[in-house]
């Protein structure tokens, strides 16, 4: 199995040390964002990765380098012409990914999850994606049936909903880490820039797409007030 690393983004959240620098770059005790995901995935034996860039992203080829590659093999996916949002970065990096299932990660997502449990769960069930949520403070969530399967999504902060006629039977929140069918591809009809989410909330009604509940801290480091929370859990 292949991994796709989202590193494109702009951090603007993490300021002043994304004027210089992309987001991934940045350091958690010592070791940067990016090479902890790409640890994280080395540990469930993903040894070959698509990262995709955009700001500063000349500076995450060059730590790769310097790193020799953590022995493991990498694709970039070049947005420095335009970012393209998760839905878009995945659309453009395809041609990696194409051959079988796949992880996708948040650079800036730290998390002692399972992952070869969520990974058998995917293998087991074999839907069209597989979403890590938890019962966490969100101003989002996702909204699933009583098989967990996914039926719709809402903001709490604005009271916009999208909802399917399915039976609404647990409300929580999605914490950046998918697994996807090599499949997604064929139903992604969106084009240029775009969330991921949708084309989940437009394919729910017809496919599965499943919520892998999970009760592991997941530390959202794109907010400066998760940083001491992220350098005490990962000490």
């Amino acid at each position: 199995m292949k991994a796709m690393i989202f590193a494109a983004g702009l951090g603007t959240r993490l300021k002043p040390f994304t004027e210089n620098h992309p987001k991934a770059l940045f350091s958690i005790n010592g070791k940067t964002l990016l090479q902890r995901n790409i640890e994280y995935l080395k540990m469930c034996g993903i040894q070959e990765m698509v990262i995709n860039i955009h700001h500063f992203g000349e500076q995450i080829t060059q730590f790769l380098k310097e790193n020799d590659y953590f022995d493991c093999t990498f694709h970039i996916s070049d947005e420095s012409d335009e970012l393209l949002e998760t839905g878009g970065g995945l659309l453009k990096a395809r041609e990696f990914l194409q051959d079988d299932d796949f992880v996708l990660v948040n650079a800036d997502i730290l998390t002692k999850l399972n992952l070869l449990d969520m990974i058998q769960h995917h293998q087991q069930h074999q839907p069209l994606a597989t979403l890590a949520v938890s019962d966490r403070k969100s101003s989002r969530k996702l909204m699933f049936d009583e098989n967990m399967k996914l039926c719709g999504w809402k903001n709490l902060t604005t009271g916009e909903e999208i909802i399917t006629d399915s039976q609404v039977y647990k409300i929580t929140a999605f914490t950046g880490i998918h697994i996807l069918s090599k499949t997604i591809f064929e139903g992604i009809t969106e084009t240029g820039k775009f969330s991921i989410m949708q084309s989940y909330m437009r394919m729910m009604k017809e496919q599965s797409i499943l919520g892998y509940l999970h009760d592991e801290i997941v530390v959202d480091v794109g907010k400066p007030e998760a940083v001491s929370v992220a350098e005490e859990y990962f000490k």
